[in-house]
């Protein structure tokens, strides 16, 4: 079963693409790393899927409910 569900995950700020069709899944117990130079996009991901930042476009699944621009909460 999916856990996590990313699907075409778009994001930018200005003029910058930071991502464009950011997609994976992961089921219970996956792990997943997201590798790259600085400027790659990787906050940006982490930031749109936690709800910290809105994606442009795109959809965030957790345990098979959209929480696609949800904000964040605090703990």
């Amino acid at each position: 079963m999916t856990l996590l569900r990313v699907a075409n995950l778009a994001k930018s700020w200005g003029g910058v693409r930071a991502l464009r069709g950011l997609s994976f899944t992961l089921a219970q117990g996956d792990m997943l790393a997201l590798i790259g130079p600085n400027g790659a996009g990787k906050s940006t991901a982490f930031a749109c899927i936690g709800g910290q930042a809105r994606p442009d476009a795109g959809q965030v699944d957790l345990d098979g409910t959209p929480i696609t621009g949800l904000p964040a909460r605090p703990l």
